[in-house]
């Protein structure tokens, strides 16, 4: 089957602007980060003087609107926040329709080569924190309290961004057809398994990152003391990497055992300690060490998390190093 240019075309373009959309939200996010974290310290000054018995008027403890009878204009860093998460949206969207031209242009599954696959990966990742945002927000309607998962939303698009920018440079590849030894439905089953848990532990590894960062100021204030406060609270970034990497395990299972039986049908064996099966399998055995040490009392908190960040390296380290220098039986980069 040829390939259709125009399509492919498409692909590209929308690729680039779904970079570019990712880029404005990111710094949307960044800057309801500073600027939020500015008001939550001043709101935090007017609570101590109250304590302090000095009087404080309505208007200045409400940000200089004294008169109930108006309404209150929502505060500059929410907005900022709001049109974050709307450009996220669009990212999606247009990211998601740069994926379906290229598949639709060379007529099969578009993860056939590094470039697709990291673009791929960056649309699970971003797809996953949306996901978690938007059942946050559902849940502060309900009178919930908020964790603050929109501080999250620069951290995890920065490393989105950075993979997106590698993957349409130094690894991309023009529309092609699928390399013979990769034309089988196993590639619809196995890679789709891969991408989906790739993306959820990149989103749990920079919960994991922020917690430590969160947990080392909470140890010594004076650490990080700008930024740390700023962030979810540490319990909650907790939760966050440990329930997304417990949901996602499962399917990276799935991934492993799907590759190993692809294997025996391609290759005649189902397991032959390829560089990229053995990465994988440390891989799994990282997380399950993870989920373990998260489960057993005495290594919760900052020692868990080190593991989890482990996972992510291994999982980086399986990505580049193992897809690009090492020569092996899974060696479709593309490059």
């Amino acid at each position: 089957m040829g390939v259709n240019q125009t399509l492919s075309t498409y692909s590209d373009m929308a690729f680039a602007t779904s970079v570019v959309i990712y880029i404005a939200a990111m710094l949307l996010y960044f800057a309801e980060f500073a600027y939020g974290g500015r008001k939550q310290a001043q709101r935090a000054r007017s609570a101590e003087l109250v304590g302090a018995g000095a009087p404080v008027t309505p208007a200045a403890s409400e940000g200089g609107v004294g008169r109930v009878e108006e309404p209150q204009k929502r505060p500059l860093s929410e907005r900022f926040g709001g049109m974050a998460v709307a450009m996220t949206v669009l990212g999606i969207l247009v990211h998601g329709g740069s994926l379906l031209f290229r598949g639709v242009a060379v007529g099969r599954a578009p993860w056939g080569n590094m470039y697709e696959f990291g673009s791929a990966i960056c649309l699970a990742a971003v797809i996953a924190f949306t996901i978690v945002l938007f059942r946050q927000m559902r849940a502060e309607r309900r009178d919930a309290a908020p964790a603050q998962l929109r501080g999250l939303g620069g951290f995890v698009l920065l490393p989105v961004v950075v993979l997106l920018f590698l993957s349409g440079t130094v690894l991309y590849a023009k529309a092609a057809p699928l390399q013979p030894a990769l034309q089988s439905y196993w590639i619809v089953i196995h890679v789709t398994a891969a991408i989906i848990s790739s993306g959820a532990f990149m989103f749990a590894g920079v919960a994991s990152i922020l917690y430590l960062l969160r947990a080392w100021h909470e140890n010594d204030p004076r650490k990080l003391a700008r930024f740390a406060p700023r962030l979810p609270s540490g319990e909650a970034l907790d939760r966050m990497a440990y329930r997304a990497t417990v949901i996602i395990f499962p399917v990276w299972t799935f991934a492993i055992v799907a590759g190993a039986i692809w294997a025996e049908a391609a290759w005649g064996r189902f397991w032959g300690w390829d560089p990229k099966e053995t990465c994988s399998f440390i891989a799994w055995v990282v997380y399950a060490a993870y989920l373990h040490a998260r489960a057993t009392a005495g290594w919760r908190g900052m020692r868990a998390a080190w593991i989890n960040i482990a996972g992510l390296a291994v999982m980086i380290f399986n990505l580049f190093f193992i897809n690009i220098v090492v020569s092996g039986l899974h060696s479709y980069a593309g490059l």
